[in-house]
This record gives C-alpha cells, sequence and structure tokens, in this order.
C-alpha cells in the first residue's frame, strides 16, 4: 500500500473525511518522507491532521510541543475519543501522575501522542526519559514562538533543537497560522532544518471580509452589527474590565452575552467557553485570552473594539470567523484615541533595561529566593500589591515581567487556577503523640474526618476541597479553612489553599541581575522589531485605499494578490455615486421613517435593507436640500 493509500485509509477510519483540505496530504506525505517540514496554514485551516495522520502512518510515539494548556486538553480528549491512545505532561501535574504518564510512553506500545509544554524539555526527568521512547515524529505547535522575531516568542522553545541530538533521523514537522518571510526562515534556522522545506497556504479567506470603521460611538455601532447579523459572535476587548462591561451592555440591550479573560479561575473559564461553544451563549466577549485552540465552525461574526497590537495577533483572532468556510465579517472599530494609546503601551511595553533588572532582583527577594537556586520554583503573584509595596508603575512590572520572560529566567501564568491541596508533615507515630496531648483535643476529631475523607495524605500531596470538607465537619467553608490553617500553625499537615492568582515559575536558579540579558542589543532589537509591527497596525488601520485582505496578505509576504471587492474600503471605491435609482429608493425609504427617528442613527439601523454608507450620503444630502432636518 502506497503512502498516499495508507493516509486515506486512516483518514477515512478515525476522522469520516474522503478527502483531505488543500495542501494537507502534500505536508503529509513530506513528513513520512522524512523530510523537516514547515506548514502554514490560516486559522481553522486544519493543522492538528497534517501531524495526527503522519503520527498514525509511523506507528511509535510522536512528541507534540505546545504552549497552550488548554489546547493540549482538548487535542488529547479528542484523540481518544477516536481510540487513539495519547497523553500530556503539563503544569500542575503532580510527580506521580507525571511519573504515570512517562512510563506508559515508554512501555505501551499503543501509545502514539505525547503532547508536552516547551518548559518540560528543560527538566532533567524528562530529558532522560525521552532518549528512551520510542519517537517516530515530532510537531511543533504555535512554531512561530521559536523564532526571536516572532511576535509571542519564547524561549524554552529553543530547548527543541537540543532534543534533535537524541533522534537524529526523525522528521520534525513545525506548524504556525501566522508568519511574515522573515519568522517563517528563522524557524527552520532554530530548528535546524537541514533544507527550507516550506508549505504554505495562501492566508486569503475569500469567506472572510473585513471591515476597518472610526466610530466615536463604538457600543452603539456594535449593537448594530450584532443586530443586523444574526449567529455566534466574539467581541474583542483590551483589558479585563472592558470585557464585564460590554458583556452587560449586550445582556441589558437583550443580547445573550458573556465575558472572558485569563483572571478567572479555570473552572468559570471552561463553564463560561463551553456555554459558548454550545450555542447557550450567543456573544462571548473576551481579551485576547480567548480563541486558541478553539474550533467552533459557525462564528459570524468577529467584531474587534479595540486595536490589536500585532496584525499576526489580528490576523489569528479574526480568522476565528467563519471556519465553516460560510460568509463571516470581521469588523475593527476605532477612533484616533485608540491610536494614540498604541503608541503609549508601546512606549510601556520596553522600560528601561535597568528598571527590568531591578524587578528581577525585587522578585528573586521578594520570595526569598537565594543566588543560584530557585530553579522549578513557583509562586502566586498579585502584581498589582507587588508595585504597591515598591512605588511601581503595575503596568511597568507586568511589561518588565514578560521582558524577563523572553530571556527563559522565568515564566508567568495568567491564567492559572491552583486547586487547594493538603498534606500530613506529621508521621503516624507522632500523630498519636497530638492526640495524645489535651490541648490537641478539639482538633483530633478533624484530622480523623481528613484522613477518612481523603487517602495518600502523608505520602504526597492530595488536592481537596474545602467545602465538601465543611460539609462532613458540618461547619462553615470559613471555620474549615481556620482549622486547616491552625493544623498548619502546628506542624501536623502543610495546607495550601486554592488560588487564581497568577503563577510565577522561576524557569532556571537566580543569576546576578546585570546577567540577565546575556546580550543587551536584543533588547534594543525586539523593541526595534516590536515598534516596526506597530507601524503596520497603524497603517492597516489608518489605510482608506488598498483592499483590506491585500494589505494583510501583503504583510505575511503575499504581494500579488487581488482585491477582495467586499471589504471597507473596497467598497468605497464601489459607492462613491449612488445612482439614481438608488437615491429614489433611499431617499423614500427615508421619508417613510423619518418620524419615528432621532437621528441619522435610528435612521441607519431602521434601513437596514440598504448599504449604511449609501444611506448616510442621502440623508445628508436630503438635510442639505431642506427635504428633512437632521
Amino acid at each position: 500500500m502506497s503512502n498516499s493509500e495508507r493516509i486515506h485509509q486512516i483518514l477515512k477510519q478515525y476522522w469520516g473525511y474522503d478527502e483531505f483540505r488543500p495542501l494537507q496530504e502534500d505536508i503529509i506525505l513530506s513528513v513520512l518522507e522524512g523530510r523537516d517540514t514547515m506548514a502554514l496554514l490560516p486559522t481553522g485551516g486544519g493543522k492538528s491532521i497534517c501531524f495526527q495522520v503522519p503520527a498514525l502512518a509511523l506507528g511509535g510515539l510522536c512528541i507534540v510541543i505546545s504552549p497552550l494548556i488548554a489546547l493540549m486538553k482538548d487535542q488529547v480528549e479528542n484523540l481518544r475519543k477516536r481510540h487513539i491512545k495519547a497523553c500530556a505532561i503539563f503544569s500542575g501535574m503532580n510527580h506521580e501522575r507525571i511519573s504515570d504518564t512517562i512510563d506508559n510512553c515508554l512501555f505501551d506500545k499503543e501509545m502514539r501522542f505525547l503532547y508536552v509544554s516547551p518548559e518540560r524539555l528543560k527538566t532533567d526527568l524528562f530529558r532522560i526519559n525521552l532518549q528512551r521512547m520510542p519517537v517516530k515524529m515530532i510537531a511543533v505547535d504555535e512554531a512561530h514562538c521559536i523564532s526571536q522575531w516572532g511576535y509571542d516568542f519564547r524561549p524554552p522553545y529553543l530547548e527543541i533543537a537540543e532534543i534533535r541530538k537524541y533522534f537524529p533521523k526523525v522528521p520534525v514537522l513545525a506548524l504556525t497560522a501566522t508568519a511574515t518571510p522573515e519568522v517563517v526562515s528563522d524557524i527552520q534556522q532554530k530548528l535546524k532544518f537541514p533544507k527550507e522545506n516550506v508549505f504554505q497556504k495562501s492566508f486569503k479567506r475569500d469567506n472572510l471580509t473585513y471591515y476597518v470603521i472610526e466610530e466615536q460611538d463604538k457600543q452603539g455601532r456594535m449593537l448594530r452589527i450584532i443586530n443586523r447579523y444574526p449567529g455566534t459572535g466574539i467581541v474583542y476587548v483590551r483589558n479585563r474590565r472592558k470585557t464585564r462591561e460590554t458583556a452587560e451592555f449586550l445582556q441589558r440591550h437583550g443580547i445573550s452575552a458573556d465575558f472572558y479573560h485569563a483572571g478567572l479561575d479555570g473552572p468559570t473559564r471552561d463553564r463560561k467557553q463551553q456555554e459558548w461553544m454550545d450555542g447557550k451563549t450567543r456573544i462571548i466577549v473576551s481579551t485576547n485570552a480567548f480563541g486558541m485552540g478553539i474550533d467552533k465552525p459557525d462564528v459570524r461574526f468577529v467584531i474587534h473594539i479595540d486595536i490589536p497590537d500585532t496584525l499576526e495577533g489580528y490576523f489569528q483572532e479574526a480568522g476565528r470567523g467563519g471556519r465553516d468556510l460560510k460568509p463571516s465579517i470581521a469588523v475593527m472599530l476605532y477612533d484616533d484615541s485608540d491610536v494614540r494609546e498604541l503608541y503609549r503601551n508601546f512606549k510601556t511595553a520596553f522600560p528601561p533595561l535597568e528598571f527590568i533588572q531591578q524587578v528581577y532582583k525585587d522578585l528573586c527577594n521578594h520570595f526569598r529566593i537565594a543566588m543560584g537556586s530557585g530553579r522549578d520554583e513557583s509562586y502566586p503573584l498579585d502584581i498589582a500589591e507587588f508595585a504597591l509595596q515598591r512605588n511601581y508603575n503595575p503596568l511597568e512590572v507586568y511589561n518588565a515581567i514578560r521582558l524577563i520572560e523572553k530571556t527563559g529566567a522565568i515564566q508567568y501564568d495568567e491564567g492559572s487556577y491552583t486547586p487547594a491541596k493538603l498534606m500530613f508533615t506529621a508521621t503516624r507515630t507522632e500523630l498519636e503523640a497530638y492526640e495524645a496531648e489535651p490541648r490537641y483535643a478539639r482538633a483530633v476529631p478533624f484530622i480523623h474526618l481528613l484522613l477518612r475523607s481523603y487517602s495518600g495524605l502523608f505520602s504526597d500531596y492530595v488536592i481537596i476541597d474545602e467545602k465538601e470538607i465543611a460539609r462532613r465537619a458540618e461547619c462553615s467553608p470559613q471555620v474549615a479553612v481556620d482549622r486547616l490553617n491552625y493544623l498548619t500553625r502546628m506542624g501536623m499537615v502543610d495546607y495550601q489553599p486554592a488560588t487564581s492568582l497568577p503563577k510565577l515559575l522561576f524557569v532556571t536558579d537566580r543569576v546576578d541581575e546585570k546577567h540577565l540579558f546575556y546580550d543587551p542589543s536584543i533588547y534594543f532589537k525586539r523593541k526595534e522589531v516590536a515598534e516596526k509591527r506597530l507601524q503596520s497596525v497603524v497603517r492597516f488601520v489608518k489605510d482608506d485605499r488598498v483592499c483590506r485582505s491585500r494589505l494583510l496578505l501583503a504583510y505575511f509576504g503575499e504581494t500579488e494578490s487581488e482585491a477582495c471587492g467586499k471589504c471597507d474600503n473596497c467598497l468605497k471605491r464601489e459607492n462613491a455615486t449612488v445612482s439614481r435609482e438608488e437615491y429614489r429608493c433611499i431617499a423614500e425609504a427615508i421619508r417613510k421613517v423619518r418620524r419615528e427617528c432621532n437621528g441619522i442613527r435610528d435612521i441607519v439601523t431602521r434601513l437596514s435593507q440598504f448599504n449604511e454608507e449609501k444611506v448616510v450620503r442621502v440623508a445628508r444630502e436630503m438635510n442639505d436640500r431642506g427635504e428633512i432636518e437632521l
């Protein structure tokens, strides 16, 4: 059986499809021929199929490197539903679960996929066992993260090239949805491809129409868009406060909406996301934390209330519309203050190098990390409180932490949710001695309740539920927490409360802050690249002549594309004049509804059957002639 026949059989057997999407088969066959392969497929282009099918054809184990825990869990679950064995190792798993997962990869011959975060590649435990695994393929998702000139560079991705020496004949497939030509070349260099081998599907989305609209009344325009276009949608805003405010605004106008951001705890995020996926919520209002790995096909519109920081980010977010290949729109609303805010944000995003080094030093001192220690230790971090204690600007501290991440010294996880954990630090013998003392008499029944409720408390940390403990102890949750804290103070247990605070992980041992940036020129180069990205965003927003689709495609290296004929700039050219018949029809419609409307916005809303720009043009001309009064 040929490779082509084999992969079609796998596609039909596990996914039920008869044919691959464009470029998928070419990418898969390249991998099966043992060649390192770079695949650029736009959001919704079917990247996962490109490594899952060849991995099944090759047999053995495929290592999938991904920075997104939620995406890992989702893909593992989907593979298992197809009766394909898959597992994942990610932060938050205890040592026992990690060891069990590694053993499954070593000894279960049917295990096909191991998903890991790039940070995991640095650990000695993983590297030692990795060399013994039957690895037949390595897939690198979100591969733009390995390029220092990519918009989301993550230093741990550089470790991927280091593990290649263990598997010199194993092909590597790098996948991304957004990368400029410079970044594509850098990815292949960083992954040590022997020669360039790129498959790139055009980023053009014929079913997706882009609009950029200057608008003072953003909420009013957003509301009209949502009422005009039926179906599910996403509204992106810049900050967490706006997610709630915008969702509440939509709810007050009778629209099913909810908000989402990284500051919510894990279960809440999962619930909100699932309700939107299931259609129980029509509109999700979110920061850029929402959307990675979410494959909802019927999103009819994506609205940006604020200008995104990069065209890469905008392309990915807008691209979540119309994955079912049916017509969808992407609308960006802006005013001049938004552009000024972009420049302000850029300035604060790159605080002085000395300040960044000082923040690193303060973080180490804050968590009492000695020089040469701290590796793999993590702590909850409230940036606002940390900044207040030192009289720093919280936003500058946040940006400093993000830049320290780029050095590989730390990892900052805003979406952290850690359940409560408990372990007995006292031995059974010591516990019996405690119980014999009268002063601990009141604590004894509570200790016995804990031991009856959870097993393994003497050997490792066990996840607990304070509310359930309170129910069993017939007390309030606060009383249960007080008792757990009391046992901790007495040295009987180590109780770690649940937290939804962001987590700061020290990836390496502490170094002198002056050595944090081993090459300071990288800091200035990144600043220069970020400024160019900013200018590209502003050009995209401000250009009122060139087709929006062509502007985006040119940024990603496609310079020979044709105008879409549908975006706001294309329509401006088409609608430069209003025909006599169009004028007559619109003017007649305006006369009918004029007395019921308070102004031009009401007229536009009522006459949704006509082109909005033409309605405004005719209404203004009628006003100038004195036919109506606006």
